[in-house]
């Protein structure tokens, strides 16, 4: 497994398992995806036998974006390191993955910022997430309604 940078010239790739992981992350066009290779403080994929097989987009505080998840914890902490999104591909699934790309944006994160956040779906239920989530580490810091109602969040952190 290699974890690198993403480039543009996976960008069409990283879309369709973003695509494929609805609804446990959000559905976004090029653009945005054009907007994270270029804004986010960590984008990093992981290839596994020369195929995708997940990825993780992390934030820092401060940046234009519109996300109601992500403006939670921007107006309710003063710095902090955000996963916006993650996904592993249904074929990489229970290789330590998603563990491995949260270790490397942890170790991004050492020395400027304390904790690191996220949110998990509680409606549409994403229990899996959830049990990794709390065996990671995270700790449920808040809730929200999003898209009118219709999903709810548990918003975590975690202590660096």
């Amino acid at each position: 497994m290699q974890i690198t940078d993403v480039t543009p010239n996976d960008l069409d790739e990283v879309l369709r398992l973003n695509d494929d992981s609805v609804p446990h992350v959000s559905r976004i066009d090029m653009a945005q995806m054009e907007w994270f290779a270029s804004t986010a403080h960590y984008f990093r994929v992981v290839r596994h036998e020369q195929q995708l097989a997940g990825f993780l987009i992390g934030l820092r505080a401060g940046l234009p974006y519109a996300s109601p998840n992500y403006r939670w914890f921007s107006e309710n902490y003063t710095d902090f390191g955000y996963v916006d999104r993650v996904a592993v591909s249904a074929t990489a699934r229970r290789m330590g993955i998603a563990s491995r790309l949260y270790q490397d944006f942890a170790a991004s994160l050492q020395g400027e910022v304390d904790v690191m956040t996220c949110e998990v779906n509680i409606r549409p239920a994403n229990e899996s997430s959830m049990r990794y989530h709390r065996q990671y580490g995270f700790v449920q810091v808040g809730t929200q309604q999003t898209e009118g109602g219709k999903k709810e969040v548990a918003l975590l952190e975690m202590k660096l």
